[in-house]
């Protein structure tokens, strides 16, 4: 009985912690036309235009030059988290922070020279160090981006 009773124990802690995934997630900023997709805990990812590389952990996209891929996340706690992503030449890295600032909400700011740019006319221009992204659902994001 008592075997029963720690294997039920250990079974809802379980579940409890794989249930819980507060970094796996797809957000946009609406003004920037910017999206996030982000899975910290598995390579799940399939990143536009880098597809023969396999699932990754996330990528950033949008009204970009280019696109931005996941290499590495520490996560801090559930509400913030460290993320690192590398253009899609490999030539350059940036890390950003991800606040949760409300159920729905975070705030994500470059750390550092920001080295994310977008085509404007004939010049590559840096976008805004910090974006104010908003949680979509999956299968609605490249609408919104668009």
């Amino acid at each position: 009985m008592r075997r029963r009773a720690t294997i039920a124990v250990m079974l809802g802690i379980f579940t409890g912690v794989v249930g819980k995934q507060p970094w796996k997630l797809n957000l946009i900023c609406p003004e920037e036309k910017i999206n996030l997709t982000l899975d910290a805990y598995e390579e799940s990812v399939e990143v536009p235009g880098l597809e023969a590389f396999g699932p990754m952990n996330g990528f950033l996209g949008g009204n970009i030059y280019g696109v931005w891929y996941v290499v590495g996340v520490d996560i801090k706690d559930d509400h913030q988290a460290t993320v690192t992503i590398a253009n899609d030449l490999g030539s350059e890295d940036q890390k950003l922070t991800l606040t949760q600032t409300s159920d729905s909400t975070y705030q994500l700011k470059f750390l550092g020279y920001n080295a994310v740019k977008r085509a404007q006319g004939k010049k590559l221009v840096k976008i805004p160090g910090e974006l104010t992204m908003k949680i979509v659902p999956s299968d609605t994001q490249e609408k919104e981006i668009k």
